[in-house]
This record gives structure tokens, sequence and C-alpha cells, in this order.
């Protein structure tokens, strides 16, 4: 899904993530060096980088919170994902910040244990950061031939009889993510007219607005299961279970949804 820190699209929290990442591992090489060959410049540099590292991990924490609680698909093994992340990532980041308290020559053996512990941390970090990417693709707005940009909208109005676009607004196997009130809705085209679901994969949750629409069939990102887009039947799992679907009116030029 795309990113809601972008940059022209490009999501914001990749960009950052190398910064803390190669000044907390440098923290830990540089005091390594300080213990194996007695040169103190090392402990300073060291020193440096930590603070560096800290500072801007938690800079590169805020497009990550907007992404946590805007693009990552509520009620998903996503969201617990990308919550246990940022956990870690705040725990690492707690931890590096009690051993630069207690920086000084007395205590370089448990400095250096402390910065062990966060180091490890951090990879378990990226290795959760990059499953968020790769596997729950969040912050990939990953476009198939025909679907247009990624297109959004949020409506106050959250029940009755509601107005989500222009009769026009839409080509064919092209979807729009609609949030009203608490509901997340897609609106697709499928060439013979207008359809609704609801946006979540019953499998685990991922974005269905995110994934393929052809054809009348919408396609789960995540693990590729497939719902009739019309009646939201199960056409291919692993999803077990049919998506909720939505009555469509065109009117005036007008597409409203009944919710």
């Amino acid at each position: 899904m795309r990113s809601k820190a972008n940059i022209k699209g490009h999501p914001i929290h990749p960009i950052l993530i190398p910064f803390p990442i190669a000044f907390l591992i440098g923290t830990l090489v540089f005091d390594i060096l300080r213990v194996t060959t007695g040169n103190s410049s090392y402990w300073q540099t060291g020193g440096y980088l930590e603070i560096a590292g800290i500072i801007t991990a938690l800079i590169a924490a805020i497009p990550g919170v907007i992404d946590y609680f805007g693009t990552v698909p509520p009620d998903s093994s996503g969201k617990k994902r990308a919550a246990t992340h940022g956990l870690v990532n705040l725990t690492l980041v707690v931890v590096f910040a009690i051993a630069y308290t207690l920086r000084d020559d007395s205590s370089v053996g448990l400095i250096i244990a402390l910065e062990s512990v966060g180091t490890i941390m951090l990879f378990v970090s990226g290795w959760l950061g990059g499953t968020l990417a790769y596997r729950n693709q969040i912050g990939v707005d990953i476009r198939y031939a025909g679907a247009g940009k990624w297109n959004e909208a949020h409506i106050a109005n959250s029940s009755g009889l509601i107005e989500v676009a222009a009769a026009g607004e839409l080509k064919t196997d092209q979807m729009k993510l609609i949030h009203i009130g608490t509901k997340r809705i897609v609106l697709g085209n499928t060439g013979k007219g207008y359809v609704a679901f609801e946006d979540r994969c019953c499998h685990k949750g991922g974005s269905l607005a995110g994934g393929a629409m052809i054809c009348g069939t919408v396609q789960c990102p995540w693990h590729g299961s497939q719902f009739d887009c019309k009646t939201g039947a199960v056409k291919a799992g692993p999803a077990k279970d049919d998506i909720a679907v939505y009555p469509v009116q065109e009117k005036d030029g007008v597409v409203y949804i009944s919710v």
C-alpha cells in the first residue's frame, strides 16, 4: 500500500533507517576497537556515533509511526508485525541510550554488552521491517497494467446512500479505496459496472485495494487469495471465507454505495 509519509510517492521511512543502523552498529565496532587497541580516540568516536544513532532513530520513527496508523491495514498480521517492529526499535534505542549514560572507562564491559544486545535487536527489527516491506508490501505501491494512480478518499458520513465517485472516475479494472467512518471499502470498475467490497482479505487482513483487480476478480497482494468482486465469494485460497460486498448505484453521473 502507498505510504502516507512519502515524497513524490517514495516512502520516507526506508530513506532514513540506514542512518541509525550504520551509526549504532558503528558505535559497537568502535567501542570494541577501543578495548582491543587501547586507543581512546575510538571510544570518543563511538560516543559521537551513539548520539547520532539515537537521534536519527527517533527521526526515522516519525514517518514509521505515520505509516503504522495510516498505511498498515488494521486487524491484520501486518499490523501485529508492525507493532512488534516498533516496540523492538523503541527498546533498542532505550538500550543504547542507557549505554551512553553509563559511558566511562569503568563501565566498558557493561556498555559493550548493552550495545551488543541493542545491535542484535537492530537485526531483529530489520528482519521485521523487511518482512513488512517485501511480504506485507507496506509502502510498496504496486501498479498492475491499467491500474492507474493510487486513489483514496475519506468520507465522514458512515451510513445510508453515500456518494463515492463520479461515474467516469475509474476506468476498467481500476480501484479506489474509500474510508467511510471506520469502514474501509474498495470501489472498483469491472468494465460491466461498478462493484464495492470490503478492503480486508479474510486470510491475514491484507488490503485488497493494494492488490489487482482483473475481469471481476480481485487478488490479495499478500498471499494471492482471490475473490469475486460482485458476490464476495472466494475463488482461490488460502482464504476460506467470503468478503463483504456493498450495493452500488449509478445515477446522474454519480456512483453511490449503500452502507
